[in-house]
């Protein structure tokens, strides 16, 4: 009898943990990150209309503004994933973080619609503009820096939150894997559908934002910016109430502890043993199965022949471990936390390609803007296309990939290549890369076009008149851009979680979003060096852009986007994937499938090129 209630109860667990997670979460998540990139786009497509046009500041302050904005918003998920893995869980990081950000949203709106808190209108040269200052920027710097916080809650953990719906859904007992054909084509199942989330998840961060650069800039444009950033804040409370109502649905993964002083443990017991002759065989180094319990729920780092000189920290010598058999973690850590560091620094040369990307995308929302504001923007006699809402075609044009890319894409490619995935996201980041280049080339070319126009028709010294250029022109540098991210975005995150050790997920997708910030704050960098070294000498970056020579610019990162493409490159040969098993607890504690993740994953299969 006393067996029966354990099968009960076992079965009961188990349907339990059936209730939860997969698809049926994703209303709710996807639902929540709908609103939030709806609120995000929704304020910060236009605000360098905002920071020009209501408080008067300098075409270059506002960029650097914005540029720092981006760079904070995208450096605080490191805060946010260190309280997701450590203490607080993803589900808690991610409502605390959409706290915070409704309180910016809401800052935002009281400073737009409080005269007190803006410039007085003006017209030059009758009336002249007076910049912000004191509390009036007081009040937009606290507000973003509220915004800044909220992102980092959410980042980090809304993708990853939705990967975790997906990890309890390999089948656990014997009789489902073999009608699966084995636990490694159940691992590759579910890998595939983490793909699909990938591309649902960015798909759905497209819609949202060209909801955004629609609806919400024509609103600010046309109605006033307590309208404008009304909405997006309405958008961002929405977004809260929907992400709680799923709570039952959920899987809640436990946090395992500080990832940051799991690996600060690995290389102070690495230091302390550098003088250590490490052994020859790999299995005498410690391994503790229920001491790496929670930070190996579903599958455990095997031992890597590189960076072998981490292993000391796995060497266990005299005093390492007390009398009740418990280890000195700052001095002995196991084969799993010494492959954890590894892991991450593994992947730490390809991520750093992603930085210049974002440095590459940075001048979307800022001289790309105040470009459009000088051309003809009529779509018809009476409607004039805001000049912050031509970002809809990227965002199209990576909704349209993102589309094709499972439909058409990758039944053709899987023809070629024999991957399930089609192409590895090596080879999907790395096509990324070469199109943003061709994108930025494009714009350097159109703007050269524009200010030719400018020049022709005596309007160089009219930084407000409208050149007789059609601001479509203008397309094809956002549709490219929107390809790119298609593909070289996607990838990235996708390379970050599978590479990434598996209690560091969310410090993983932090890393996505670090790289971003140190592309803005670089894209901050490289517009003051170059408005220095050319001021005097054509001063390439100026508040009249058609004096300017913003095209100059745009070459000058073509050519860095070069050289970083060569860089991801050389970083992919000589990349290696991380070695892991997978352990099934359910009916064989013991049993364990080695993943050879270059077949399995197509990750390593084939070359880049």
């Amino acid at each position: 009898m006393s067996f029966a209630a354990v099968g009960r109860n076992n079965g009961d667990g188990e349907r339990k943990k059936r209730n939860k997670g997969g698809f049926r979460t994703m209303p709710f998540i996807l639902g929540n990150d709908i609103c939030d990139r709806f609120a995000t786009a929704g304020f910060g497509a236009n605000m360098i209309t905002y920071l020009t046009q209501q408080l008067h500041l300098p075409l270059v302050d506002a960029s650097n503004l914005l540029n720092n904005f981006g760079g904070t918003s995208s450096l605080t998920p490191i805060l946010g994933a260190l309280a997701a893995d450590s203490f607080a869980g993803r589900f808690w990081t991610i409502i605390a973080g959409s706290v915070f950000y409704q309180l910016g949203m809401v800052g935002l709106v009281v400073s737009a619609l409080l005269p007190s808190l803006r410039p007085p209108p003006c017209s030059p040269p009758s009336t002249p503009c007076r910049r912000a200052f004191g509390w009036q920027l007081g009040v937009l710097y606290l507000s973003l820096l509220c915004t800044s916080l909220g992102s980092g809650g959410l980042r980090p953990c809304v993708v990853m939150f939705g990967t975790d719906q997906f990890d309890q859904e390999t089948p656990t007992l014997p009789e489902q894997q073999e009608k699966q054909g084995g636990a490694a084509d159940a691992a590759e199942a579910v890998a595939e559908r983490k793909r699909r989330y990938f591309n649902l998840y960015f798909f759905t961060m497209g819609v949202a934002a060209l909801l955004a650069v629609t609806v919400v800039v024509y609103i600010q444009d046309n109605v006033g910016w307590g309208w404008g950033f009304g909405i997006p804040a309405v958008a961002m409370l929405v977004s809260i109430v929907v992400f709680v109502i799923g709570y039952p649905l959920y899987v809640r993964l436990k946090p395992g502890g500080s990832p940051f002083t799991r690996l600060a443990q690995v290389a102070a017991a690495a230091f302390r043993k550098r003088n250590v002759a490490a052994p020859e065989d790999a299995g005498m180094l410690y391994q503790d199965k229920e001491l790496d319990a929670l930070i190996s729920t579903t599958d455990r780092l095997l031992h890597g022949n590189q960076l072998t000189f981490l292993d000391r920290a796995a060497i266990v010598t005299p005093g390492d471990i007390s009398a009740s058999g418990q280890p000195d973690l700052w001095r002995l850590s196991t084969v799993h936390r010494v492959e954890e560091l590894k892991s991450i620094i593994r992947l730490l040369p390809i991520w750093s390609a992603g930085i210049m990307l974002a440095t590459a995308g940075s001048h979307n929302g800022t001289f790309t803007i105040m470009q459009a504001r000088s051309m003809d923007r009529h779509v018809t006699d009476r409607f004039e296309i805001p000049a912050a809402s031509m970002s809809i075609f990227g965002t199209a044009a990576m909704l349209v990939s993102l589309a094709l890319y499972d439909r058409a894409f990758v039944p053709l490619a899987r023809r070629v290549t024999g991957l399930p995935s089609g192409i590895n996201y090596f080879q999907r980041m790395g096509v990324g890369l070469a199109i943003s280049i061709l994108g930025v080339a494009a714009a350097a070319l159109v703007e050269a076009k524009r200010r030719g126009a400018a020049a022709a028709h005596g309007l160089q010294d009219d930084p407000a008149a409208v050149v007789p250029f059609s601001v479509f022109w203008l397309v094809p540098q956002f549709a490219v851009h929107g390809v790119a991210g298609a593909f070289s975005s996607v990838a990235h995150m996708e390379f970050l979680y599978d590479q990434a050790p598996e209690s560091m997920r969310s410090s993983a997708a932090a890393l996505f979003w670090l790289a971003s910030s140190i592309g803005h704050y670089l894209g901050m960098v490289l517009v003051t060096a170059v408005q220095r070294a050319t001021r005097g000498r054509g001063d390439w970056l100026q508040d009249n852009i058609n004096r300017g020579r913003i095209d100059s610019y745009y070459w000058l990162v073509t050519c860095l986007m070069v050289l970083n493409f060569g860089y991801y490159i050389v970083c992919f040969r000589f990349y290696t994937m991380k070695p892991l098993e997978m352990a099934d607890e359910h009916y064989d504690r013991g049993k364990e499938l080695e993943l050879y993740s270059v077949e399995k994953n197509g990750a390593g299969a084939g070359g880049l090129v």
